[in-house]
């Protein structure tokens, strides 16, 4: 009968292979007075040390303290699976650089189930502290599954209420259209009002026919703005401020919409030289969310009438001016073309045209003398600190 070797639990068939295992024996127990197995941490950079082949074995019985560390790495929260103690080789062996010789006996079963080991193989420490780690684990994961839940219903609802606003302001602005050239609702008698910047009393026009059901809905309506083939079609409104109509609608409801309105400072008869129109740059494109189009001169060249007609008067106007501009200090001396709605003199108009020609972005070959009647829409632009964009139009009709 053959002569039988042991060595671990293993048992080999041949000289050589018993030596094989003696020298992996040997190497094994250098390997643990290195790193103390009832230490995580110790397990885990043992383990990526074999998994980079730091160290190499020769037989079976290396293999089976492989798959021990890989194990115990896994119990730790080394790895995420249990694939390496399965059979994955990591290490490899030396000479013909296939795993772990044949014909080993009993040897050859280190990686299957003798060598499957539980908690209740290490000590009371041990099992303490790799308890610990899985209980941390397991809390880690269960914050992360909170948290990733939360933050879809968050953003779930968020969607939702965007999509019905968004939804709702397009009802409303459908409706507050369909009143334009309605039959007239019932209305007080109209009064005698001052005109802001003049001490006499200055009685007022008719409001349009076509927007007195729209005006008595809401006195704070002053005109309506429509550019053809765009989704700007909206009713303007003016306040003593400029901050009511950024977060409020025609019919005086909180939206985040805002609503397009005219600079507290211009008066619509009798009427400013330059209208300054206000509206936010909404990512829906909503309000003066594609005001930026402008930039492009195709686009101009195709939208190059804009229609804005004040509550006494109808105007249509002709593009001249595109531009991109700051918020500027306000001791900061510079043209602020926010500020420009009535030029004492040709020569201040003239200066002021010089200024927007330089910052527009193409030519439209339109000009403007003093006296004639301008338009500016503005809008926040994203691309720069404290950013405008504006479009500039003269009264051609």
């Amino acid at each position: 009968m053959a002569e039988s070797h042991t060595a671990g639990k293993g048992q080999f068939r041949t000289k050589a292979e018993y030596e094989a295992a003696l020298r992996d024996k040997k190497k094994i127990e250098k390997i643990c007075s290195i790193y103390n197995l009832k230490n995580p941490k110790a397990v885990i950079e043992l383990y990526r040390k074999l998994e980079s082949g730091a160290f190499r074995f020769e037989t079976a019985l290396g293999k089976g303290f492989i798959n021990k560390v890989a194990e115990l790495a896994k119990k730790c929260g080394g790895i995420k699976d249990s694939r390496t103690a399965q059979g994955t080789k990591i290490g490899g062996n030396r000479g013909n650089g296939k795993e772990a010789g044949p014909g080993l006996g009993t040897g050859a079963e280190a990686g299957g189930k003798e060598d499957r080991i539980s908690l209740e193989d290490f000590d009371k420490d041990m099992q303490r502290e790799i308890a610990a780690q899985l209980k941390a684990r397991d809390r880690r994961r269960k914050l992360l599954v909170a948290l990733c839940t939360a933050g879809a219903v968050i953003c779930f609802g968020y969607f939702i209420a965007y999509y019905y606003l968004a939804q709702k302001t397009d009802v409303d602005y459908e409706q507050l259209a369909s009143l334009k050239n309605s039959e007239v609702l019932a209305s007080p008698k109209e009064e005698v009002l001052v005109v802001r910047g003049h001490e006499e009393e200055i009685e007022l026009p008719d409001v349009l026919n076509e927007y007195k059901t729209l005006y008595n809905k809401n006195r704070r309506l002053i005109g309506w703005l429509k550019i053809d083939d765009t989704i700007i079609d909206y009713p303007v409104m003016q306040t003593a401020n400029n901050e009511y109509y950024l977060d409020h609608n025609f019919n005086q409801e909180k939206d985040n919409n805002g609503s397009i309105f005219m600079d507290a400072e211009c008066v619509a008869y009798p009427r400013s030289q330059n209208l300054i129109l206000y509206g936010h740059h909404m990512r829906s494109g909503k309000m003066f969310g594609d005001l930026e189009k402008y930039a492009s001169e195709s686009y101009y060249k195709k939208h190059s009438i804009i229609q804005f007609d004040t509550i006494y008067e109808k105007g249509t106007y002709q593009v001249m001016y595109v531009f991109r501009a700051k918020v500027l200090k306000e001791n900061e001396i510079a043209f602020k073309y926010y500020q420009f709605i009535d030029a004492n003199s040709p020569e201040e108009f003239d200066s002021y045209m010089k200024e927007m020609g330089k910052m527009s972005l193409y030519d439209t070959g339109v000009t403007a003398e003093y006296g004639d009647e301008l338009l500016t829409l503005s809008t926040c632009d994203h691309s720069q600190t404290d950013g405008r964009f504006a479009v500039v139009a003269k009264r051609v009709q």
